[in-house]
């Protein structure tokens, strides 16, 4: 059954006129604190000043985007991100999401509660006051995941929270399947907007990111990005349904590569890959003959901001977050928690790298259209899979070790407010943007948040 799965996959990767596929991502959630509202500043953004080539000129050609606004907009999304994520934990349970907009990422945050719209507004945010929070758009959506791991979902391709409409969106080839969908899940119509839709979504199935790799010398993927396990286990990540654990793999080069050690599709799509002493893994994406791109985090950005993916057969192609906690049908099953965007893509990007700035995003898993037409594409965030299977993020060019506290006054998980003053390692820091320490959020690693003293 795996072998003749397989075998499908890797004529679909060969046929180049075949619908684009989908994937996978994960939201981050808050607690409530009494943190002051933080506020925006102007952006020096985490990698904004060091963009590389490729990725400008893959900007300039799918969002209209000359080099200087490339960067003015990743600095401006960098921050944006960083006050949505106060804000979040500020208001708590009213919280009701965030996205920016436009060259200069306006950034909007909605509320439950009308009492907040000065705290919102005092940050620099436009305020917005709506029915159902974050979290009850959230549960709504699960209780649709729920159902579609029991049963096919068969006329419902794809389901999202929409920030902007604060409603969760069923996209549906008929609306009695949309209707029977949601009455299974015990879902109001109240807070569901049903989208009449003809996608078919299906997998793209065909050290470092966007490189081409092959499964049993066969079906063609794409290196999500390069990671480390324990104190000297290399590999990478990709998607979940290029391959199981046990397959073997061979690089660009067609020279023995690795073997799958974890892998979870449908429910989730990522995967790894532990690669022998041959493969060094840098902290790069393939930039297609424009320059490679250095990875220096995994911030993960806001609804709205522009985001790019390198694979290996369409290369840099680039677009928006469109929305964030989306659920996908494909002919294996469903998918959750990935991230739904316009940019285009083709079978054998799967698994491929997507990027904001300097950020990690997550891997390519799927979508419908190409990219001579344009279509729309999902990804599995990145965190997710480095949490499940316990792995550490190759940053800064360079192979890296899983993270050591070097000792010093800075914590994760600790709130920090502007101004705030630590040190990390041997060296002090000052906090730029009220937030949260988030796992990978090192002073050094999130430039935008921390200020070398």
């Amino acid at each position: 059954m795996e072998r003749s799965i397989l075998r499908r996959r890797a004529l679909a990767a060969c046929t180049a006129t075949m619908a684009v596929g989908v994937l996978a991502l994960a939201g981050l959630t808050g607690n409530a604190s009494a943190d002051p509202a933080p506020q925006l500043r102007t952006p020096t953004a985490t990698g904004a000043g060091q963009l590389a080539p490729g990725l400008l000129k893959a900007m300039r050609r799918d969002l209209g985007l000359t080099a200087a606004e490339a960067r003015s907009r990743i600095g401006h999304e960098s921050r944006a991100a960083a006050v949505a994520a106060g804000l979040q934990r500020s208001l708590g349970a009213e919280f009701a999401g965030a996205r920016v907009s436009g060259a200069d990422a306006a950034l909007t945050v909605a509320t439950t509660d009308a009492a907040d719209v000065a705290r919102i507004r005092e940050a620099g945010a436009k305020p917005v006051v709506v029915e159902h929070s974050q979290a009850e758009l959230d549960a709504a959506k699960a209780a649709l995941d729920r159902v579609a791991l029991r049963s096919a979902t068969e006329g419902v391709p794809v389901w999202y929270v929409d920030v902007a409409t604060n409603r969760v969106v069923v996209q549906a080839a008929r609306a009695s399947a949309a209707d029977g969908f949601l009455a299974a899940a015990g879902v109001s119509r109240e807070m569901v907007t049903i989208r009449q839709s003809t996608e078919r979504p299906r997998t793209f199935a065909d050290l470092r990111g966007g490189d081409a790799y092959y499964m049993n010398g066969s079906g063609r993927c794409s290196i999500g990005f390069p990671v480390k396990r324990g104190s000297g286990q290399s590999g990478f990540v990709s998607a979940g349904h290029c391959g199981t654990p046990g397959v073997s793999t061979s690089g660009y080069n067609q020279q023995a590569q690795g073997f799958f050690q974890g892998s979870t599709f449908p429910g989730r799509d990522y995967s790894w890959v532990a690669t022998n002493t041959s493969w060094t893994p840098r902290a790069l994406v393939n930039g297609y003959g424009n320059g490679d791109v250095t990875v220096t985090g995994s911030t993960e950005a806001l609804e709205g901001s522009s985001v790019c993916r390198s694979g290996s057969t369409t290369g840099w192609h680039c677009g928006t977050v469109q929305q964030r906690n989306t659920s996908v049908t494909y002919q294996e099953g469903t998918v959750s928690g990935v991230t739904r965007t316009n940019v285009c893509a083709e079978p054998g990007d799967s698994g491929g790298s997507f990027i904001s700035g300097s950020q990690a995003q997550g891997v390519t898993s799927g979508g419908s259209g190409n990219c001579s037409q344009g279509g729309t594409t999902y990804f599995q965030p990145v965190n997710p899979a480095l949490q499940a299977y316990g792995l550490t993020l190759v940053t800064n060019g360079t192979p890296t070790d899983p993270p050591t506290n070097p000792g010093g006054t800075w914590a994760e998980g600790t709130t920090y407010a502007a101004g705030d003053v630590v040190t990390y390692g041997s060296d002090s820091y000052r906090c730029l943007q009220p937030h949260q320490a988030l796992p990978g959020w090192t002073p050094p690693n999130v430039p935008a948040l921390w200020q070398r003293i």
